[in-house]
């Protein structure tokens, strides 16, 4: 992997700015299941009973029953090496925004600034009758949990069946579109619109490298195997070597 990060370090440094896709892969060093790979939480729970709109609007319980402990424990996951590294490349003025898919907050926890959660995140709870928000993990207790007013809290997180808020599809497909250079992060590359914005990136010049510990992109420019959480650090050195 040695002489594809030292290109892919001088790519960043030279074909800016530098625009990150991450998925449920780099959150996985940090003890969070991963939705559809081998053990993943969509082999053990049907998404359209447990992470619909519809059932959660019937039976919020069922939703509550696969997401609570991790809302009411959400100080005890904590960001891996990966999330750090990108988190520094930023600090070092070299990746301009994060566009996740995670729903987990973990790239805020490391310390990006610029980041886009495009399905939402898991940190923060509305009230779903008066809209007050809560903050992981300060929720109150019961299944599901009730705000003071009565109404059933809901993370801000796009279930089945809801569509992506707008704001933040712009954002992506903007800053994809703007790329010089995409880091492709621990994604499946399955799910749309994430799974176009690689596309989009190129389509616009820009070239792709993809992170994981099996190809997804088969069009990636770049391919670095590996554990987020081992191969960002190793790539964020190798940037700092010729910088």
């Amino acid at each position: 992997m040695g002489s594809i990060c030292e290109a892919v370090a001088e790519l960043i440094l030279r074909q800016q700015p530098c625009v990150a896709l991450t998925g449920a892969g780099i959150s996985a060093e940090s003890g969070i299941p991963t939705f559809r790979s081998k053990g993943g939480l969509w082999e053990k729970f049907d998404p359209t009973v447990y992470a619909s709109i519809d059932v959660f609007r019937q039976d919020p319980s069922k939703y509550w029953s696969i997401r609570g402990e991790f809302i009411r424990n959400y100080d005890a996951y904590q960001p891996n090496s990966g999330h750090r590294a990108l988190a520094e490349l930023e600090r070092m003025g070299l990746l301009r925004h994060v566009i996740t898919q995670n729903i987990d907050g973990l790239h805020r926890k490391a310390g990006s600034q610029n980041v886009t959660e495009i399905h939402g995140s898991l940190r923060e709870i509305l009230c779903t009758g008066c809209g007050r928000e809560y903050q992981a993990p300060h929720i109150p207790e019961g299944m599901p949990p009730r705000c003071a007013c009565g109404g059933v809290l809901k993370p801000n997180t796009v279930l089945f069946g809801e569509s992506l808020p707008p704001h933040a599809l712009e954002t992506a497909w903007r800053e994809s579109g703007a790329s010089g250079v995409m880091l492709v992060i621990g994604t499946s590359a399955m799910v749309q619109p994430a799974a176009s914005l690689p596309f989009i990136a190129r389509e616009h010049g820009a070239a792709v490298v993809e992170v994981n510990i099996e190809k997804a992109f088969s069009n990636a420019d770049y391919f670095l195997e590996g554990r987020a959480g081992t191969v960002l650090p190793e790539l964020v050195s190798e940037v700092r070597k010729k910088s």
